[in-house]
């Protein structure tokens, strides 16, 4: 989707408001790089997750049941897919109160392709695999190799988001290989 003006218009009502909000974090009105303090959003959020979650991963004699962990790893796939959703509504619905197709502001797309990167590795408290993650991710969504900026031609929330969400499969892929490569040295 190319960054193509649209009439702009004034927030009326909640749900204005409301898809603002969400397609901006409120980090995306940020100066300089709104798109990166978004994919740091979803970075704290995934290092919160990870410190909740990940810590029988490093006291083995205290890891739940495998059958807890599918259920955790179960609840987050589908609470990512249900933010997917609602993040691309979000998105559709500010493009005209941004005034643009694909607006600097709207950092909802750069939160969901950092988080699909982080889908790809489990928990991890490594911060050198965390910005490793939050690095690829970046270059990926600034590269936009085929078919990623094909992604941003389609119409609305969905040309919005999607290009990120395929530049984090992208980064994800590669972080997988780093973890795995560094399991072995």
């Amino acid at each position: 989707m190319s960054k193509e003006q649209v009439e702009k218009r004034k927030p009326n009502g909640p749900l204005d408001y409301l898809s603002l909000g969400i397609t901006t974090f409120g980090v995306g009105y940020l100066p300089l790089a709104p798109g990166t303090w978004g994919s740091l959003v979803a970075v704290a959020f995934y290092a919160t997750l990870s410190n909740a979650f990940g810590s029988y991963r490093y006291t083995p004699s205290l890891a739940p049941p495998e059958s807890t962990v599918a259920a955790i790893h179960a609840a987050i796939m589908v609470a990512f897919g249900i933010f997917i959703l609602i993040g691309i509504w979000a998105a559709n619905r500010s493009i005209p109160l941004l005034g643009n197709s694909d607006a600097p502001q709207a950092v909802v797309d750069e939160v969901m392709g950092q988080l699909t990167v982080f889908l790809f590795i489990p928990f991890t408290r490594t911060w050198l695999l965390i910005g490793a993650g939050f690095i690829l991710f970046r270059l990926f969504d600034i590269w936009k190799p085929f078919p990623v900026n094909e992604l941003q031609e389609l119409e609305g929330g969905i040309g919005v988001c999607a290009d990120d969400i395929g530049a984090g499969i992208y980064a994800g892929i590669v972080l997988t290989v780093i973890h795995a490569i560094s399991l072995y040295i």
